[in-house]
């Protein structure tokens, strides 16, 4: 006669919930240098692609949701320049280009080769003095 082992399963399995610091801790461990991911979720009983998500949700940077301005100060209009004598009209070109200028600080202003230099030197230049 052979015993047979007989299982009674008496209530109904949950779902964990684990706190913030139970995740960091568990990432953390994964992070470390010549940790094998694998035997970390072995060790707290979930499933390895569960420990690469929380770490995808812990290490994510978020952005500025809303786009830093700059402030800008209104002056009092500058006169008109007086007419020019007759001057050739600039040649059309057959192909404009953008032209980038980085300021720094991830700031960066994009203008056609077409600008006006003069107006471009004065817009510079109170956005270098802020």
């Amino acid at each position: 006669m052979t015993k047979q082992h007989i299982e009674v399963i008496t209530s109904v399995e949950r779902r964990r919930h684990w706190s913030r610091e139970e995740k960091e801790r568990l990432v953390a461990a994964a992070l470390e240098p010549g940790t094998v991911v694998s035997d970390v979720a072995r060790s707290a009983g979930i499933h390895v692609s569960q420990l690469f998500r929380w770490r995808k949700e812990l290490c994510q940077v978020s952005a500025p949701s809303v786009p830093p301005f700059i402030p800008i100060e209104v002056v009092a209009a500058l006169p008109a320049p007086e007419p020019l004598e007759a001057t050739p009209a600039p040649r059309p070109r057959k192909k404009t280009s953008i032209v980038t200028i980085e300021l720094g600080r991830g700031r960066c202003i994009r203008v056609d080769s077409d600008v006006d230099t003069e107006a471009l030197g004065r817009i510079l230049d109170v956005v270098e003095r802020r």
